[in-house]
């Protein structure tokens, strides 16, 4: 199929560990994808193959790991 265009907003936490790998496939297949991630994240990580356009977030990474404890 003809490649198209997507745009991820992935949750923070599992949900991205997840979805990572789909959407490295579908940048593969040619569709031009990009993720929307928080500027403060555990394991959001850009990668080559698609775009990443970052977002300002209120919390520090301490107020994160707090929020989950």
């Amino acid at each position: 199929s003809d490649g198209g265009k997507l745009l991820v907003v992935p949750m923070v936490g599992s949900h991205w560990l997840s979805m990572r790998p789909v959407v490295e496939k579908l940048a593969e297949r040619g569709h031009e994808v990009v993720v929307l991630m928080p500027e403060v994240s555990w394991n959001m990580k850009a990668t080559q193959g698609y775009t990443v356009k970052m977002y300002p977030v209120s919390q520090t990474l301490e107020e994160l790991d707090d929020g989950f404890r």
